[in-house]
């Protein structure tokens, strides 16, 4: 298998680099934690090692050191179709190096193998309540094809701590392989009362099998957009919420089915995954309050309206980057050159030419640029897929090819369980105490 040959290389020399910064420079400091991070969610602390991607506050995101645009140009594109392989992207996410066509091809081929889901998955998500919600089924049905974890049998047996790698590789591609049938189940089977499996065609690319298994449109694109939404959302360096999940559980050496499960139930909360509905949502009502897209002036009384009102505009703001998303600017740019008469993005783009100057006047955002989900949902909603409660899910089947790779990753060099260490706060108290104590 290409991906096993290609890290079977690599793992040796990049063992010994970590190996020796461990041993010859551990007390190197890097950074020092200020009570404010202790007490506000570790933010920016730098504590997480990953080479997968890196979230650059003036480039955004940086999968393997590409910014999205080189990235999206450089990988191998599918066939008929202006939009990478997503096969493409999980080889440059594992690998750190841009795949030729046939490699691209070769981990799409690996995905047709392992496509196959097991009845008893299709029994339990059919079991239960109409009323659960789409990550639910989806976080229960990654738990169930833990019975099947490679990882899991082969650590029981006594596998050797320098194969847990390839253990970890095959279920991360068995895992990935399985999501999007998975994934178009649910949403046939809990919005339209479907319950026939969806088939997975070899001869199809990842994003043109998820397109034709939803069923969710007749325009045509859907597949482009599918490609380009996983590739998008698929990672996000190691300190959000999914993929620290994801990091935290594994550390553990619990399987990336376990992992990836935990992964997915933090993306499900509404201060991560679920933004990009609310933002769709939030553009819905203006656009109805207007009986379709306001003038400039208009928006901009409105946006003053929303904020003095004690409400939230969402979409604009962003923990790291000072610029706007280059994911946000990826699926504007992917909106504009196939349906830029569409109401909602005509008014998306109004919306990025006004909000982030009237954050500005108003003066307390420190950065007004749109996120990711200030169109991603809009995407969606255009091609037909209109039930919000789905999105998440969607961004789940991208989010695990990022999180699997660093898993892999992880179980490649040895990393160590995390176990950070607490303080009460009569300890913060005294150290604040000392520190304004003279010198």
């Amino acid at each position: 298998m290409i991906l096993h040959e290609k890290m079977s290389a690599q793992l040796p020399a990049w063992r010994e680099r970590i190996k020796s910064l461990a041993k010859e420079h551990g007390d190197v400091v890097i950074d020092q934690v200020t009570v404010g991070q202790v007490i506000g969610g570790m933010r920016d602390i730098k504590s997480l090692l990953t080479d997968v991607s890196f979230v650059d506050p003036a480039h955004g995101i940086l999968f393997r050191g590409m910014p999205i645009p080189d990235m999206l140009k450089a990988l191998p594109k599918a066939k008929g179709g202006k939009m990478p392989l997503v096969g493409g992207l999980f080889y440059l996410l594992l690998i750190g190096e841009v795949p030729t066509k046939e490699q691209a091809l070769e981990v799409e081929a690996e995905w047709a193998k392992r496509a196959a889901v097991p009845e008893y998955v299709f029994k339990m998500l059919k079991s239960m309540p109409k009323e659960t919600h789409p990550m639910t089924l989806l976080s229960q049905a990654v738990l169930a094809l833990q019975n099947g974890s490679v990882f899991a049998k082969r650590y029981h047996e006594g596998m050797k701590k320098d194969q847990y790698w390839e253990a970890a590789l095959e279920d991360s591609l068995d895992l990935t392989a399985k999501l999007p049938i998975i994934a178009a189940y649910i949403y046939r089977m809990k919005y339209f009362g479907e319950t026939s499996k969806p088939k997975y065609n070899p001869k199809q690319d990842y994003g043109l099998n998820f397109s034709r298994m939803m069923k969710v449109s007749d325009k045509k694109g859907y597949s482009e957009l599918a490609r380009l939404y996983f590739i998008l959302h698929s990672d996000h360096e190691s300190g959000n919420v999914s993929a620290h999940a994801m990091h935290l559980v594994g550390s553990a050496l619990s399987d990336p089915y376990l992992s990836f499960s935990a992964s997915l139930n933090g993306l499900a909360g509404p201060l991560h995954g679920l933004a990009n509905q609310e933002c769709l949502g939030w553009l819905i009502e203006v656009k109805e309050k207007f009986g379709g897209v306001p003038t400039r002036d208009e928006l901009y009384k409105f946006s003053w309206d929303t904020l003095n009102g004690g409400q939230v505009i969402p979409g604009y703001g962003h923990a790291v980057l000072r610029v706007p998303d280059p994911r946000f600017t990826a699926q504007m740019d992917f909106a504009k050159k196939r349906f830029p008469d569409d109401e909602l993005v005509r008014l998306a783009d109004m919306v990025f030419d006004v909000v982030p100057a009237v954050f500005k006047e108003q003066g307390k955002a420190k950065n007004p640029a749109p996120n990711v989900d200030a169109i991603s949902g809009t995407l969606q909603y255009y091609y037909g897929l209109r039930d919000f409660d789905f999105y998440t899910v969607l961004f789940g089947v991208g989010r695990a090819l990022g999180v699997t790779a660093n898993y892999i990753w992880m179980r490649g060099l040895g990393m160590p369980i995390e176990r950070p260490k607490s303080l009460t706060t009569k300890m913060v108290e005294d150290a604040v105490a000392k520190a304004a104590q003279p010198a």
